[in-house]
């Protein structure tokens, strides 16, 4: 039987949905409830002439009643002053009237401005900006991402970087003042959200951003959300018509192509962080000081690399180019098809529309010496020596995680044959290490046991070793796993402060605050992951055409940075200036682009002697442990 709805129903129910409907519709409400109680005492008192007027008045006319209705309403108070009964119990009736509407009226204002506050305590407003950076996720990559933003801002009026994540708005922000000492003129916007969430999406108006960053989480499926959230923002109802210049993380190749498939339509530059991480950890266990190199070249606070148009260059070499620049140091060609030429051969011509690749200061830094004949003292320059084939080489590989297979193949590429890599590991660990490389020039071995552990690291005879690298354990958390590769490395450096022999030592640290600890074992190099890979994800949210160096740069197969014996290329203890050290790179189709001072390896103010992007017209001393730092072949 079909139930009859009363009237007591509808009404509840219609009453249920009015007090629902938000703070502006009950004061509304009670306006009107107040305009009823008015109105209805005003005609009340007016038609009750004598009777309801105050005492000695002859009544009272609608509006005049009115009035007086609407001040005792507002103010309980003036009833006080009332004279004559009929007009005093009207008049009570309004002041009770009134002290409930203004009683529930300041009750629900409190609690509407309280939401509201709430509301902005959240983030949820949408933030009305342009051309600005958006960041879509939290991690610690945060705090180093920013602040090479805000560097990159400064030649801006008025920076704007937004940050959207599943996390309290005044957290963030406070972990952002708290890590990050001056963001001079950009400004850093934290609003809470969903990255996966198309409709927090818009809170932050990426549609009108210059790039957008997707960070990957810390814990889960990492690759996942980050095809999830590129997913959300391209298949916006509201995208914008311009392809997005989007930039983020990946942990597996595998990953990448399901991500362009997403981002088809859009500039999109993924950096795969172990695989980037594991080569730089190889190339920089080969050779002291890369990491510093690295760091230099990835980071905004020195000298980045950059794209400049030169048309006075068309028609001519590479090798013109090359002594073209006093301040910038050139390492390829782009061509106007977008191809990337890094250290193509001296007779390499730019055409039309080609652009230079430099290493500069900044963009603007790009500019001709106007010098007919560079100053080169060819009578300082060394000949090429012939070729020496070098002899195997031992690696030791302490401990083990995600990057290890990677960094063992990337070390196969480069060692001669007859190497050897011993890995010290947890048991747990073993199968997983035979099984992993297809190596052709070295043998693996597995010995189980505790990298902390000395009495262990004393039975592997280190000073034996060519190469020694330490590997962060990710399945500890961050802290704990940095603690325990800071108690390998000061063993290690006792190790070699006992026994003269040297050996190089490279380490993995998660994160960048302990590299300072660090800092006092003397290691060679520190391969900090989150940094490194911080640095070039905010490089190229500012440069998406950076994508193609950094391919051919951290790929074995392409051009390299090394860094070689300044001894092969100029005359020792003689003043030459850096145009000269060019030109004998030039001859063995190699770039010059910096030099290290062996003097000041050791000394973390001055980059551990590296020098970057000198002026070519600067003269300096080299010694026999000085190294020119050359973007090469091999």
């Amino acid at each position: 039987m079909t139930h009859k709805t009363t009237f007591t129903e509808k009404f509840r129910y219609w009453f249920d949905n009015y007090m629902s409907s938000g703070t502006l519709a009950l004061i509304g409400g009670l306006g009107v409830v107040s305009l009823a109680v008015i109105l209805m005492a005003a005609a009340v008192v007016s038609l009750g002439g004598v009777l309801l007027a105050p005492e000695g008045s002859d009544g009272m006319d609608f509006i005049e009643a009115a009035w007086e209705s609407m001040m005792r309403t507002l103010d309980p108070g003036t009833m006080g002053g009332d004279i004559g009964w009929g007009f005093r119990w009207v008049m009570l009736f309004v002041t009770l009237g009134g002290i409930f509407i203004i009683s529930t009226l300041i009750g629900v204002l409190t609690t509407g401005i309280e939401g509201k506050i709430e509301e902005l305590r959240k983030g949820r407003s949408r933030i009305l900006e342009s051309n600005h950076t958006v960041i879509l996720g939290w991690s610690p990559q945060v705090f180093t991402i920013i602040p090479e933003l805000v560097i990159a801002n400064e030649n801006q009026k008025r920076g704007v970087i937004t940050v959207l994540a599943d996390k309290d708005k005044l957290e963030m922000e406070e972990e952002i003042r708290e890590r990050v000492e001056n963001t001079k003129n950009t400004r850093v916007i934290c609003r809470s959200g969903s990255p996966n969430d198309p409709t927090d999406l818009e809170i932050v108006s990426p549609h009108l951003a210059r790039s957008i960053i997707i960070l990957p989480p810390d814990e889960g499926d990492a690759d996942a959300a980050v095809i999830k959230s590129t997913l959300a923002l391209t298949n916006s109802p509201q995208r914008q018509s311009e392809p997005y210049n989007i930039v983020t993380q990946l942990r597996n190749e595998h990953s990448l192509d399901i991500l362009r498939m997403v981002g088809k339509h859009d500039q999109l530059s993924a950096v795969l962080t172990r695989d980037v991480i594991a080569r730089v950890t190889a190339q920089t266990s080969r050779q002291s000081g890369l990491s510093v190199v690295y760091t230099e070249l990835l980071d905004f606070g020195g000298d980045e690399i950059y794209f400049h148009e030169e048309p006075t260059l068309s028609g001519k070499t590479y090798g013109d180019a090359l002594l073209a620049y006093d301040d910038s140091c050139v390492i390829g060609v782009q061509r106007s098809s977008g191809e990337i030429l890094l250290n193509p051969l001296s007779e390499t011509r730019f055409s039309p529309g080609d652009r230079v690749i430099a290493i500069s200061a900044d963009d603007d830094t790009i500019r001709l010496s106007g010098l007919n004949n560079p100053p080169v003292q060819p009578g300082l320059v060394r000949s090429a020596a012939k070729r020496v084939s070098l002899p195997p080489e031992k690696t030791l590989l302490l401990g083990w995680n995600d990057s290890a297979p990677i960094i063992v193949r990337e070390l196969d590429h480069y060692v001669a044959k007859g190497s050897t890599v011993t890995v010290v590991a947890g048991r747990e660990f073993e199968e997983q290490a035979q099984a992993c490389c297809n190596l052709q020039n070295q043998e693996l071995s597995f010995h189980a046991g505790d990298t902390t552990d000395r009495v262990l690291l004393d039975s592997l005879d280190i000073p034996e070793y060519n190469h020694v690298i330490a590997l962060a354990d990710t399945s500890l958390d961050i802290q704990t796993a940095d603690a325990r590769t800071l108690i390998t490395l000061l063993h290690l450096r006792n190790i070699a402060g006992i026994d003269e022999t040297p050996f190089s030592i490279v380490s993995e640290m998660l994160d960048l605050r302990n590299r300072e600890l660090a800092a006092v074992t003397n290691v060679d190099d520190f391969i900090v992951s989150d940094h490194l890979i911080s640095l070039m994800t905010a490089q190229l949210s500012e440069n998406a055409g950076l994508q193609g160096v950094f391919n051919d740069l951290f790929d074995a197969e392409g051009n390299e940075i090394y860094l070689k014996p300044a001894s092969d290329y100029v005359e020792l203890g003689q003043p030459v200036n850096f145009y000269t050290v060019v030109e004998a790179a030039r001859r063995r189709h190699e770039t010059a682009i910096g030099y290290r001072l062996g003097a000041e390896a050791r000394n973390f103010a001055a980059q551990f002697g590296v020098r970057i992007n000198p002026k070519k017209s600067a003269e300096v001393r080299f010694a026999e442990e000085d190294k020119v730092i050359v973007l090469a072949e091999e």
